[in-house]
């Protein structure tokens, strides 16, 4: 017998050895080829595929200047012209875009390759050198009644011209160092493909090897373990488990039967003690039942808990009928609740939906505008207010403390103290309303006996057009203004301290700031809510920085299409995660 386990410990320490080593082995050699295939295919992707592309850009980039610039010499139309505007815009500003691609590409090159590059953009330099010749001497119609000016010009042109042989000299260059870049990658593909096939060689044919020498190795082991004993360690381990086996064990020798007897036995026991508490389990307390011996101690404490049960069984069924009923009785008290609630909210939300200006007045007065306005809730907290006076339209942008319920309550406040201001303030302007709404909703808490307790009560953001001069005016608690002109984002800074506030030193005032908007100005205000939401990959806010890039970005566009870009980055941003806040944007194009 000790010499059978060392047989089966020398076979399977020997088997497994040999099997490990050459998984090892196999391992080893199929991550090293990944590591090539992976660094040759990043070459492809990130320089060599790049630098085709981009270098096939700048050749039609050279060859539409080309094209351009001969349009520019034998039209005689102003600079105005759309293709005249094409090429300055080319040389401007697409060129050097793509130079400073290049650029940043080149920098994996190798010198020959660099200085090649360098070669070809100095002769791009002399190129739109020359076009600069022609586009200064042919500025207007008159320019082209100048002979002088207009063969000159014709003469960069000709076939023989200063502009058509520096264009072919630099297609020429760009097309040897396309390619150039073409072989590396070719190169680079065949290197990965080769790597692919060493790796298809050892998974395949050392993976045959791995498995048949796996299946010796289990066919060794199972015929050499002693099979009573492995039948006994599966019977003890389904025990373990509380699983009862089924299937008793044959008599063996001696040491071994005397082992299957006891087992037998022992499972004997277990079956019927497990038919036993089925039978109580179900109610059956009359179910026979019999001690393996007077020192079985489970069996024993069966007989006992069995009577126990008996007589608890009687007292707790009658106290589930009676606790069964009051839970109903609850759950449809709840659900009514629940009812009335919900109702009560959604009707909230037609109120509060009444004070909000209605579409057809927002396109009346405000024409080219959107509106972008999500609540958090059922109701919001946020709402926003159009009114139109004579030449001038004031429209704000308003977040009041918290959202939902809360927040709904104060929307009602601030559209009375909007009201109030229309109706009684003289020479009406921003700032005058944001203090008119400052004093109703100061008066509010002090009547309601708990003004010294509210420490915020709203954000603000009011301005008012006057459709003649364009001349806009603003006033803000804590919300800013933001323009777009040029291309360029403006900030109007607000009154750092909120509407309703409470004050212990003298009463403030809020600032009132003037701006002479010109055609084509785009006007944004908002609440703090898109800013403020959390997403993205890393769950962090939006922040105003990215709310900044993405107006700059899409001022250009129609207001609604401004709308629907402002929508689906939010939407995409938030993915999963919970609204933090109502969201309020409005934009206005002068």
């Amino acid at each position: 017998m000790d010499k059978l386990k060392f047989s089966i410990s020398w076979i399977i320490g020997v088997g497994f050895g040999v099997l490990i080593l050459f998984i090892l082995f196999v391992n080893l050699k199929t991550v090293l080829t990944l590591e090539d295939s992976t660094k040759v295919n990043k070459e492809i992707v990130e320089v060599h595929s790049p630098s085709v592309d981009a270098l096939q850009e700048l050749k039609i980039q050279i060859l539409q200047s080309k094209a351009l610039i001969n349009h520019w010499v034998n039209s005689d139309l102003d600079i105005r012209d759309a293709n005249k505007q094409e090429l300055i815009k080319l040389i401007e500003n697409s060129y050097p875009e793509l130079k400073d691609k290049i650029y940043t590409i080149s920098q994996r090159w190798s010198r020959e390759d660099i200085l090649s590059i360098d070669e070809i953009f100095s002769q791009v330099g002399l190129l739109f050198s020359n076009h600069e010749v022609i586009k200064q001497s042919l500025q207007s119609t008159e320019d082209y009644r100048d002979p002088f000016l207009l063969f000159t010009a014709q003469d960069y042109i000709a076939e023989q011209g200063e502009i058509t042989v520096k264009t072919n000299q630099i297609i020429e260059l760009l097309d040897k160092l396309i390619a150039v870049q073409r072989d590396y990658t070719k190169k680079d593909t065949k290197e990965m493909v080769r790597s692919f096939a060493d790796l298809e060689f050892f998974a395949r044919d050392l993976g045959i090897v791995i498995i048949l020498l796996g299946i010796i190795i289990a066919f060794l082991t199972i015929r050499s373990i002693v099979r009573p004993v492995t039948e006994v360690k599966n019977q003890l381990i389904q025990l373990g488990k509380g699983i009862i086996p089924e299937k008793k064990m044959k008599p063996r020798g001696k040491e071994i039967g005397e082992m299957a007897k006891a087992l037998n036995q022992l499972l004997d026991g277990f079956t019927r003690t497990k038919e036993f508490a089925t039978q109580v389990g179900s109610g059956n307390f009359h179910a026979n039942y019999e001690p393996l011996s007077d020192q079985d101690t489970l069996g024993h404490s069966l007989l006992r808990m069995r009577q126990d049960l008996h007589e608890l069984t009687s007292d707790l069924e009658q106290k589930v009928l009676v606790r069964t009923e009051k839970i109903g009785e609850q759950k449809k008290e709840i659900e009514v609740l629940l009812k009335h609630t919900t109702d009560s909210i959604v009707y909230a939300k037609r109120i509060q939906e009444a004070i909000l200006p209605s579409d057809q007045y927002v396109r009346n007065v405000l024409p080219d505008s959107f509106f972008f306005y999500i609540p958090k809730d059922i109701v919001s907290g946020d709402f926003y207010w159009v009114h139109n006076e004579g030449d001038e339209v004031f429209f704000g942008a308003i977040d009041c403390t918290g959202h939902g319920v809360p927040g709904a309550f104060m929307t009602i406040i601030g559209h009375n103290g909007l009201a109030r201001a229309v109706r009684q303030v003289e020479n009406l302007t921003p700032a005058k309303i944001l203090d008119v709404l400052n004093q109703e909703v100061q008066a509010t808490f002090e009547q309601a006996g708990d003004g010294a307790s509210i420490k915020d009560g709203m954000d603000a953001a009011i301005c008012s057009i006057n459709n003649k001069t364009l001349e806009l005016q603003y006033a803000g608690a804590y919300n800013p203004l933001f323009y777009v002109r040029n291309n360029e984002l403006h900030e109007i800074r607000a009154d750092k301290f909120p509407v309703g506030a409470q004050y212990t030193d003298e009463k403030k005032h809020f600032t009132n700031h003037s701006i002479q908007l010109q055609k084509d100005d785009v006007v944004y205000i908002f609440s703090d809510g898109y800013a403020d939401q959390f997403g993205g990959p890393r769950g962090k806010k939006f922040m105003y920085r990215k709310f900044r890039e993405l107006l700059i970005n899409s001022h250009h566009l129609h207001m609604s299409k401004q709308e629907q870009i402002l929508r689906k980055e939010f939407l995409a941003w938030k993915g999963d995660l919970e609204q933090v806040d109502d969201i309020l944007v409005i934009g206005l194009r002068v």
